[in-house]
């Protein structure tokens, strides 16, 4: 338990494989979400975007696939603080991208790594 919240620190075994949110999440104000939504779509019609997802990889996987398949992924999710800046988001597959859903990138890691034993 941690101390200012009286929750359980999250653990990505308990956590990530019942496919719901860490103990901790707090849920970001649904019109701030709709505001970066809204960047996210006007950066994705931008050629930045087009060059970004041009290396033909997924950030995450490494896997090569055809630039129109990839997707646009936060980092650091939207529902947990993150912006749509261009320091903020990656290329990525749909398969990774529905993997990640609300993880932020430690977390990702810590999930992969429990799949690795």
């Amino acid at each position: 338990m941690t101390p200012h919240t009286g929750t359980k620190p999250w653990n990505v075994s308990n956590s990530m494989r019942a496919n719901k949110p860490p103990d901790f999440f707090i849920p970001v104000d649904e019109e701030e979400i709709i505001r970066e939504k809204r960047k996210a779509q006007t950066l994705r019609k931008s050629q930045w975007w087009k060059n970004k997802r041009a290396c033909n990889q997924c950030y995450y996987c490494k896997k090569p696939f055809p630039a129109r398949s990839l997707t646009m992924d936060h980092l650091i999710p939207l529902a947990r603080g993150g912006k749509s800046t261009k320091s903020n988001i990656v290329p990525c597959c749909k398969e990774c991208n529905n993997k990640k859903k609300y993880l932020l990138p430690l977390e990702w890691e810590e999930y992969l790594e429990s799949l690795r034993h």
